[in-house]
Parts: structure tokens; C-alpha cells; sequence
């Protein structure tokens, strides 16, 4: 959809086409117009100094003309309708008028651009189609994506089917790094080979089993800065959320035992996991609900995909 805020953009590229859509969007119905909201009893907007005294935005009806280029006037409404459309962030007395004064800039150019029969031009109408194309997929994919609809069914189905992405683990680890590791080398400390990280991490692993405490061999011979600190302490992480080798491990690992030494591309990791914990179906319901409206569009733009293929001249395009 095209952006206000991109109005310097859409200058430098295709005014005249831009322009057209912006307009032809400014001239549909407008909109129903929300109740107005009353202040607080004793409420006192407060006003920048040199700002112009304008009626609040509750007084002026949906059908008064806010906006007047040259001998095109818009109302309340459809400034609105274009404002949530295009920019929803200009809720500021100051970003409206910015806002209306871009688009005056834009619809002025755009009205000299008619008058010199420039819309009639074969450019102007390729570009003027391409935008128009740009708004009615977006406004397309806005539908299917609201106009989507699944049962309680639907959701308990997918929880059943991605229930490890609602597993959540707690635990430590201690990492000992080797040459080429993503973990930056300590001041002072040797760049180990593999062969010899791994026989460290074998080697702390070993005292953690004779009873050294965990959180003080963490302080002192783990190569990851932010958790050794704090004694390894992880805290809680979701399935998936670290890589996979020591993912993996950390949702296999029986509670409170040490792991052998996971290999990843940060090192040698030797991990310890005090809680495991699983979200039920009605906690992770409202994460389903906003994961499965917009794949359920996804699916729906693929089907209409599919039913018009795009073939490539790949003597053109290469391969």
C-alpha cells in the first residue's frame, strides 16, 4: 500500500501514478466516523506555543471539509479514511497537518500533471496500473487475511500438532570455546584446538559429577561472559530457540543431570536442566490465535497463486 511517508519516494519514481491511486482512495465513501470520546471533567489540551487554534477533531463533523486543493475539498472522513490507511501514526495535531500538507503537495502537482494531459500519456497509464495493481493485491490479501475464520477445533488441532513449540526449559551451561569459535577468545587465555576443548569440557564435566558445584566452575572456566557471571544460569528458553545440537539436549536431558559435551559452532557446551515445563492448550490458545489467522491467509494467497502460475522467459531472466 502506498505510505504518505514515502512521499518524497514516490516523487522521484512515479508521482503522476501515485498521485492517481492516492486520489481515486481519497474519493471512495467515506468511512462511519467513531463517537466522539468526552475528556475528563477539568482536562486541558495543552497547545504549542505559535500553534493555530483549531476546533477539536470531536466538533468538526465527518463531512466538513478540512482540506482544500485547489477545487478538490476533502472531508473529516475521508482525511481520516486516507490517514489510518496510509499513515496510522499520524495521530499528533503536528503530524496531521504535516500530513495534509505533504498530500496537498502531492495533489497539486498531480492536478497540473492533468491539466497538461500528462495522465493520457502511455507511461503515465503503464505506471497508473502498476499502482493500482500494488493497492488491489494489498487490499486483497487485507480481506483474506480478516475475512478468515477457524473453529476451537482448528486450534486445539494445531496445538496438538506443534505442541513442542509451547516447551520451555531451564537450565545452565558452561562453554568452552576452540579455534574459529563465534565466542571471542578471553584476555590471556589460549586458543585451544578442538581436540583440546573437548578434553577440558570432559574434564569439567568430570569434577561436576565428583559434586563441584555448577555455578562456581561456570564463574570461573565458561567462555560465554554473559551467562558464566551468573554462574551459567540460562534462564528459560523455548524449544527452537537455540541451536540445534544444544537444543536438542536440552529437551532430552533428564532433569538435574550434566551432559556430556555438546559440540555446536560455539564450542564444547556442558548443559544442566532444572525445570522442563509445557504450556497447555488454553495458555498457548491466544499464541495459536495470532499464529494461525495469518497462516491461514498464507494459504489462501498460495491457492490463488496457484491457480495463475508466473512462467519466467528464462532466456531473459537466466535460470
Amino acid at each position: 500500500m502506498l505510505k504518505f511517508s514515502k512521499f518524497a519516494r514516490v516523487f522521484a519514481f512515479s508521482g503522476l501514478a501515485a498521485a492517481a491511486v492516492v486520489v481515486a482512495c481519497a474519493q471512495q465513501p467515506p468511512s462511519p466516523s467513531p463517537a466522539p470520546t468526552q475528556p475528563p471533567a477539568g482536562a486541558v489540551t495543552p497547545v504549542a506555543p505559535g500553534t493555530p487554534a483549531v476546533a477539536p477533531a470531536s466538533t468538526v463533523a465527518p463531512d466538513a471539509v478540512v482540506l482544500t486543493i485547489g477545487e478538490r475539498k476533502i472531508t473529516r472522513a475521508q482525511f481520516e479514511a486516507l490517514q489510518t490507511d496510509a499513515a496510522p501514526s499520524a495521530t499528533t495535531p503536528d503530524k496531521k497537518r504535516k500530513l495534509a500538507e505533504q498530500y496537498g503537495e502531492l495533489e497539486t502537482m498531480a492536478q497540473e500533471a492533468r491539466k497538461r494531459m500528462l495522465d493520457q500519456s502511455p507511461q503515465a497509464k503503464q505506471l497508473i496500473s502498476i499502482q493500482v495493481d500494488n493497492v488491489l493485491a494489498n487490499l486483497l490479501a487485507k480481506k483474506i487475511q480478516d475475512d478468515a475464520v477457524f473453529t476451537d477445533l482448528d486450534l486445539r488441532a494445531y496445538y496438538n500438532a506443534h505442541k513442542d513449540e509451547y516447551e520451555e526449559a531451564k537450565g545452565s551451561h558452561i562453554l568452552i570455546r576452540f579455534k574459529g569459535s563465534k565466542v571471542p577468545l578471553k584476555p590471556n587465555e589460549k586458543d585451544l584446538t578442538e581436540p583440546e576443548a573437548l578434553a577440558k569440557a570432559q574434564d569439567i564435566r568430570s569434577k561436576l559429577v565428583a559434586g563441584t558445584d555448577f555455578a562456581t566452575l561456570a564463574k570461573t572456566e565458561s567462555d560465554d561472559a554473559g551467562s558464566g557471571t551468573k554462574g551459567g544460569d540460562l534462564g528459560s528458553f523455548r524449544r527452537g530457540q537455540m541451536v540445534k545440537p544444544f537444543d536438542e539436549a536440552a529437551f532430552t536431558l533428564p532433569i538435574g543431570q550434566v551432559s556430556e559435551p555438546v559440540r555446536t559452532d560455539f564450542g564444547y557446551h556442558i548443559i544442566k536442566i532444572s525445570s522442563r515445563t509445557s504450556k497447555t492448550f488454553e495458555e498457548a490458545k491466544p499464541d495459536i490465535e495470532k499464529q494461525l489467522k495469518p497462516k491461514m491467509a498464507r494459504d489462501a494467497v498460495d491457492k490463488i497463486k496457484a491457480q495463475s502460475p508466473v512462467t519466467l522467459n528464462e532466456e531473459y531472466f537466466g535460470k
